[in-house]
């Protein structure tokens, strides 16, 4: 499979797809791929939230949770070779949170080749130039390559994603431009929603009074990913996501699998349906979104560090002015023994401050220490130690006072 990330360890720390053609174009091809993910969860949580009643029934009141297995998850991945140097790739949720049920989470095409074209510019253009088109986990950030998406939890150190989960599959197209310096550029544009619609819509706008209008949204990425040696590789990234009106933005809500921490600060009332989000945090910002992600990455060696520093600002289409969040995190991995690199130790500091409007603002903050070990390059299993802190929610809040803590455990399959 040509400019392909592999499903199972050798896909760990590889971002968007180079233009080094790793395998010859032997006609059409079909690879069947997949992801499975069990997770043994023994997690507590708590809050000081005031009593709030609704239908004589304390909203605010925490589920009591105790150890064991979660839903399992599973993914089905197919890639096809259509042609030299074009690549479709169809994902599908087998089982996941949110969704018991098989979904599709989206497909597009990757051409790295317009061979078709039978034109010598075109083709001498396209040894640098990769296209994209489709419905896509849309390229805003670095974070999204090394996050679980509902099965597929391979590529992560950790069990869950961030505080704030950036993930978004919307409808558009991808333009990369990469340069054997290891400089790279992307410009994209898509539909700036989920779930796209030609109804017009019914909606006002709180900040012009007017029907809501939704506008494209645009994103973008700079970087540099230079391998110096057998020992050293260096990438540094600057992304950002606009979009001036939205049916429904999801960049930050996007994710239809689920937190794999279920029913942590949910109440007494929450399924793991409903409450898929546990232990996340959405700014709601489905009306107006604009957001800027910069992320360092450095391997020496076993030694992997990789940051993140978001600013991020938006609001709903209720709200005539928006609001600003800060996310930053700072991941430190050790893989070994040298060579093999089928085991590590990690630890993961990730904070997210929120200034709400007429508000003081509030801070989660997450602790996260892991260990894995890959038994085949298929074959992985993690175990996780966590603690989140809530701070500054306002007392009818349930994440008043909020924490969780815990253990986690999980076993994954890719291939």
């Amino acid at each position: 499979m040509q400019y392909f990330r592999y499903n199972d360890q050798r896909g760990i720390n590889v971002f968007e797809t180079t233009k080094q053609d790793s395998s010859s174009f032997e006609g059409f091809t079909v690879k069947m791929g997949g992801n499975l993910t069990l997770d043994f969860q023994g997690l507590n949580h708590q809050n000081t939230a005031a009593p709030v009643l609704v239908d004589n029934v304390n909203s605010n009141e925490l589920i009591d949770i105790t150890n064991g297995f979660n839903l399992a998850m599973a993914n089905l991945n197919l890639d096809t070779q259509l042609d030299d140097g074009i690549r479709m790739n169809l994902t599908i949720y087998l089982s996941s949170r949110h969704h018991e049920e098989t979904w599709v989470k989206g497909g597009y095409i990757q051409f790295d080749k317009l061979s078709f074209l039978k034109s010598s510019f075109i083709d001498q253009a396209m040894k640098y130039v990769t296209l994209k088109v489709g419905a896509y986990d849309v390229d805003y950030g670095d974070q999204h390559f090394r996050r679980s998406d509902g099965g597929n939890a391979i590529y992560n150190p950790f069990i869950e994603n961030y505080i704030m989960d950036e993930f978004a599959t919307e409808i558009g197209g991808e333009v990369y431009y990469h340069d054997s310096s290891g400089m790279m550029i992307m410009l994209g544009l898509t539909n700036g929603a989920l779930n796209p619609t030609v109804v017009v819509s019914t909606k006002i706008d709180a900040a012009t009074g007017e029907l809501n209008k939704p506008t494209p949204a645009l994103h973008g990425k700079i970087g540099y990913d230079k391998q110096f040696d057998k020992d050293l590789r260096l990438r540094l990234t600057g992304s950002f996501y606009h979009v001036k009106r939205a049916l429904n933005n999801t960049l930050f809500a996007g994710d239809r699998t689920g937190s794999h921490y279920f029913y942590v600060m949910e109440n007494t009332q929450a399924t793991a349906v409903d409450n898929f989000r546990s232990g996340r945090y959405n700014p709601e910002f489905s009306q107006q979104v604009t957001a800027f992600m910069f992320n360092p990455f450095l391997k020496f060696k076993g030694l992997e560090v990789f940051g993140t520093y978001e600013v991020a600002k938006g609001r709903k289409i209720t709200q005539a002015d928006p609001h600003q969040v800060v996310q930053s995190a700072v991941d430190l991995i050790y893989r070994f023994p040298a060579g093999k690199e089928n085991f590590w130790i990690a630890g993961r500091y990730n904070t997210l401050t929120d200034s709400p409007l007429n508000q003081d603002d509030q801070k989660i903050t997450r602790v996260t220490a892991s260990a894995g070990w890959f038994l085949t390059k298929n074959i992985l299993m993690k175990a996780e130690y966590v603690n989140q802190k809530y701070e500054n929610f306002q007392d009818t809040d349930i994440r008043h006072g909020g924490q969780f803590d815990g253990f986690m455990l999980e076993a994954t399959v890719g291939f």
